[in-house]
């Protein structure tokens, strides 16, 4: 089969779907204390880490953290006291994955979800992307920031 080359669209998953999914990615991976909605934050970004979902909806989902955040989210998902950065690499980059996987639920098919890659301090967005959606969370007083970008350029093939 070829690839099939297709135009971006330029919609956007609603904020109530982003949250609910994200409520229940977090109660189900991470932890059972809330996420709470907040004024927009600037977080201390220790940590980023992004996937992109290329298709008939391209986008990118990103994740910023603090440090204290990331640590502790790793500690949560592997259930574990000792972790290595390398752990934590490792769970901020699932978590954004499965964040993403399903945000790429939410949007037109057919498309494919990245690998996620996980930075030490700010992840770059391609200057053509455009912030769609942006969550500012508090869990355990560290703030959180999950954004969503359209690329409206992005007309990447698809299997």
């Amino acid at each position: 089969m070829h690839p099939t080359t297709h135009p971006a669209i330029h919609v956007a998953p609603g904020a109530g779907d982003v949250m609910a999914m994200v409520n229940e990615v977090w109660s189900t991976f991470v932890d059972a204390a809330p996420l709470f909605p907040t004024s927009p934050i600037e977080a201390d970004r220790s940590r980023s880490a992004q996937v992109r979902v290329t298709g008939a909806w391209s986008g990118m989902v990103t994740l910023e953290v603090s440090e204290v955040a990331a640590r502790a989210v790793t500690r949560h998902m592997l259930a574990m006291s000792e972790i290595t950065p390398e752990d934590v690499t490792d769970a901020i980059g699932e978590l954004v994955n499965m964040i993403g996987g399903n945000v790429k639920s939410l949007m037109p098919e057919p498309s494919i979800l990245s690998l996620p890659m996980v930075a030490a301090g700010h992840i770059a967005v391609p200057s053509e992307a455009t912030e769609v959606t942006r969550l500012d969370l508090l869990w355990h007083d560290e703030p959180l920031i999950l954004r969503i970008h359209s690329l409206e350029n992005d007309t990447r093939s698809t299997p």
